[in-house]
């Protein structure tokens, strides 16, 4: 049987034109940067699957450190202009992954969907695991380009030997390529391209399947209205993903749980798949949910 928990690794607050993209070109960014119009405050999700051949860890959140003074690069417009935190220690991964009774080195693997901060901010508590980022994600995230474009590899820890990942030709609903985590093939990595280029999402497949979404949508109201993030490089990708997610939801079951939606755990203990605000857990079942 496969357990899913939800961590909750802290809480982010962002201009509305950052959750839903408003105007188009420059004016996108500006309205990231200026709306006057804040979010509420977000939670920080990251995702701890329980499965029979191992723990798989899905992004690692935030750490604390954000509090820091010269953490973030003040220089940095988004830093400077367009987020807000509040993580404390206790809401770091590592303690509490301790509080499931996992300790770091029980992690077989961790995929982080991209490498934002808050989301990949918690890497100093995973030793000894397989940590799975797209190889093209990792390019654009590193250096000094990245630190531009508001990645912060200069605060990833110095062991850390990312692991590529390697998709495979075999299709998955509607994506064209997958990778799997498990031998039974019931966990995916799949790519959904759109808040970063190379984002990847992971899939808990069962009776009900539930869609460990990273940023593909802060929400999903935002994903079913057809609203892409001010961050997204390019719209039509981030929509061309929406629309590959609604697919894959016609087609099954599917439990969409983005990291920053106040809803997703919601949706994770009561199953609530796409469509309808409550679903009754069929039997047998091989993916069981935990908040």
């Amino acid at each position: 049987m496969t357990t899913i928990h939800a961590i909750t690794t802290g809480l982010v607050q962002v201009r509305r034109a950052q959750m839903e993209s408003r105007g188009a070109g420059i004016a996108r960014m500006t309205n990231m940067l200026f709306d006057p119009e804040w979010s509420k405050w977000l939670p920080i999700h990251a995702w701890v699957i329980e499965h029979d051949e191992g723990v798989i860890v899905v992004d690692t959140g935030e750490t604390a450190r954000v509090h820091e003074r010269g953490y973030h690069p003040r220089w940095h417009p988004f830093y400077r202009r367009a987020s807000h935190f509040s993580v404390h220690p206790e809401d770091e991964l590592g303690p509490q992954l301790r509080a499931l009774g996992i300790g770091a080195r029980d992690v077989r693997h961790v995929v982080l969907t991209h490498l934002h901060t808050d989301h990949a901010g918690g890497l100093s508590h995973i030793t000894g695991s397989r940590v799975w980022v797209a190889s093209e994600e990792l390019d654009r995230a590193t250096g000094v380009g990245g630190q531009l474009l508001g990645y912060l590899p200069h605060r990833w820890p110095k062991w850390w030997q990312p692991e590529l990942i390697r998709f495979d030709s075999r299709p998955f609903g509607p994506f064209d390529e997958s990778m799997s985590l498990t031998q039974r093939g019931d966990v995916l990595i799949v790519p959904t391209p759109g808040h970063t280029p190379h984002h990847v999402s992971v899939v808990v497949c069962g009776d009900v399947s539930f869609f460990l979404a990273g940023d593909t949508s802060f929400t999903q109201p935002l994903l079913l209205a057809g609203k892409v993030d001010g961050g997204s490089p390019d719209p039509q990708v981030a929509q061309r993903t929406h629309a590959r997610i609604l697919s894959l939801a016609a087609e099954r079951p599917l439990v969409y749980l983005p990291s920053h939606d106040p809803d997703s755990k919601r949706r994770l203990d009561e199953r609530a798949v796409i469509g309808l605000s409550r679903v009754t857990a069929p039997e047998p079942s091989r993916a069981v949910a935990t908040g």
